[in-house]
């Protein structure tokens, strides 16, 4: 379906800032893996919306019994619905999108608060994954990540093979410190840009929502892509009211034509 004048005159403003920007970074949310049948945690068809949120104490009940949280993690009666659309799903045109936006060198990174691993499977390579990934495994002591398919899972709970430390899946639990090396990674990267990309997130979660805050304190652009009213939208210097998979696909051919 064509986007309407009103959305493709947002998304010709939109290319103007950004080709006129000197460090542009981007920040993903659930919102961008919808449309490839994930569905988001908060919001309209949202997971927690329908069954509540997780206890919020998650990451104390694994430091006390890290053998009974992965003897749980390893239990059939642990697998879903909802784990099985990540097995599934695959890339939809806003990934391959922003990942061309990193290939023509206009995207110079990308934050995600998505757990599916989708930017990276799309050829995006600077990914900062603020919530972690669910194929991943992650040593609470050092901070080294391993992929899960292999890992060594005989004796619960798993050691590091680095420093000998308790391993965890990557995903951040509720109560759980996101991990200092990727933390300072976004903060650093927010320092840099003076416009950033905000698509398919609500902005309530923090510490990612403040990294658009960071951009704006600093006389940088917001340009928000969402169908949906969020807390960045009106501090945002552009605003994009459709899905990312059609916004941003038209957004790279915007910015071709001003080559």
């Amino acid at each position: 379906m064509p986007l309407d004048e009103a959305v493709l005159a947002s998304i010709r403003e939109a290319a103007h800032l950004i080709k006129g920007s000197r460090y542009v970074t981007a920040l993903t949310g659930a919102g961008v893996s919808v449309e490839s049948g994930i569905r988001p945690f908060r919001g309209p068809g949202g997971l927690w919306t329908e069954r509540g949120e997780p206890p919020m104490d998650g990451y104390r009940r694994f430091k006390a019994d890290p053998k009974g949280y992965w003897e749980e993690m390893l239990s059939p009666a642990r697998r879903s619905r909802f784990s099985d659309s990540f097995l599934a799903a695959k890339p939809n045109a806003g990934h391959y999108a922003l990942a061309e936006l990193e290939a023509m060198g206009v995207l110079k990174s990308l934050v995600t608060q998505n757990i599916d691993n989708l930017h990276s499977e799309a050829g995006s390579r600077r990914v900062f994954e603020i919530h972690g990934n669910r194929f991943k495994l992650r040593c609470v002591e050092c901070n080294a990540r391993f992929l899960r398919a292999g890992f060594d899972l005989s004796t619960l709970p798993p050691r590091c093979p680095e420093c000998g430390g308790v391993v965890k899946d990557d995903v951040v639990m509720f109560g759980e410190p996101i991990p200092g090396d990727v933390l300072a990674a976004c903060h650093t990267e927010a320092g840099k840009s003076d416009c950033i990309i905000v698509a398919g997130t609500s902005a309530v979660v923090y510490p990612a929502a403040s990294l658009p805050l960071i951009v704006k304190e600093k006389g940088g652009a917001i340009v928000e892509v969402n169908p949906l009213e969020s807390e960045l939208s009106k501090i945002s210097d552009v605003v994009v009211r459709t899905p990312s998979g059609e916004a941003l696909p038209a957004l790279v051919e915007a910015l071709k034509k001003l080559a």
